[in-house]
Formats: C-alpha cells, sequence, structure tokens
C-alpha cells in the first residue's frame, strides 16, 4: 500500500542536527495520520507521499519549515518566587507571552538558568533555529479507520488514546510542570 491521504504511516526515524549531532534515536517508531494533520512535519510528509513500506530517505529541513527561527523576544526573566519550588533547569511551564493582548495562546516556558532570585524562561521550541536531519524508514502503512480520521491523529498503539488517566479533565487555575527528557 502506497503513503496516501488518510493512512497511518509507521516510521523508523533517527533525528540529527545539520552537522550529524545525534538529537533522539527513536527507539519508538513514529506512527502518524498523513495527509496535512499536523501530526508530523509537512516536510516529511512530501517527502513519504507515495512511497511504499520499506522506503527509506535521509531529508534536512531548515528551520523555517520546522520549528521556526529563534525569537529572542521569547525569552524573559521571571522573579524566582513567581514559580514553584523546587525549581531546575529544563523544567517546563504553562504562560502567556509578554504583551498579552487576551488573543494570544498560552505557551510553554522551559527554564533555562537560575541565577539567586531570577529565573530564565524561553518560549521557543527546543530546536527552534535549527536545521534538522530526519533519517526515515517506512515500516507500516495501514488505511486509518474512520474514527481517526474524525478525531485527525492515529489511535492505538504508539498514537492517541482517549479516556487516559493522564487527561486533565477542565481547565484549573494551576501551572502545568513537565520535566524535559
Amino acid at each position: 500500500m502506497k503513503i496516501a491521504k488518510n493512512t497511518v504511516v509507521t516510521v523508523n526515524y533517527k533525528l540529527s542536527d545539520a552537522q550529524d549531532n545525534l538529537i533522539e534515536d527513536g527507539r519508538q517508531p513514529m506512527v502518524y495520520l498523513h495527509g496535512g494533520y499536523e501530526n508530523t512535519l509537512p516536510k516529511i510528509e512530501e517527502e513519504l507521499d507515495g512511497k511504499d513500506v520499506g522506503y527509506s530517505s535521509i531529508i534536512q529541513i531548515e528551520p523555517e519549515d520546522a520549528f521556526g527561527d529563534y525569537d529572542a523576544s521569547l525569552v524573559k526573566v521571571e522573579e524566582r518566587k513567581r514559580l514553584p519550588e523546587p525549581l531546575e533547569v529544563g523544567m517546563q511551564f504553562e504562560g502567556m507571552p509578554d504583551g498579552d493582548s487576551g488573543e494570544e495562546e498560552a505557551m510553554i516556558f522551559t527554564v533555562t538558568d537560575i541565577a539567586d532570585d531570577k529565573v530564565v524562561l524561553d518560549g521557543n521550541h527546543p530546536l527552534a533555529g535549527m536545521a534538522l536531519r530526519f533519517s526515515l524508514e517506512v515500516v507500516d502503512v495501514r488505511e486509518a479507520s474512520d474514527e481517526e480520521i474524525a478525531h485527525g491523529h492515529v489511535h492505538g498503539a504508539h498514537g492517541h488514546h482517549h479516556g487516559d488517566e493522564d487527561d486533565e479533565g477542565e481547565e484549573g487555575d494551576h501551572v502545568a510542570i513537565h520535566p524535559i527528557h
């Protein structure tokens, strides 16, 4: 079966920077719903469209087609007392960008430095500003179920699960903290 809109694609991958420094070894395969559902980078979909199981390729994706250029305006310094303890470099918090006009969405900020009573928070994606090199190997292609198409993502193994115990339910007045792997 060829990769086309509304197929579920399983890809073994390795992710490196442009100098071939390994970023992620892809121990778990990437499984995504193909066809513009924003489940993976558009350039990956473009590369794999029309291909079969067994196809392999190495592609380089520039920052503007991956996670964007690094934006220094997304770095902010906060008073340490405004953040929960214990506090460590690498922790992530959900917050609003500066100059919030009420129309912007909450962003994830990563703690990049802690000095005395100040904390540096970076709202850039950790891979922003980087050209990325993906080594891809298609290992499975199947038709997506009607439910997967309706929901816009894969269900089951390596996909999305509805009703997980991780579901937060309603949004509360709390700060989300997520350590980076």
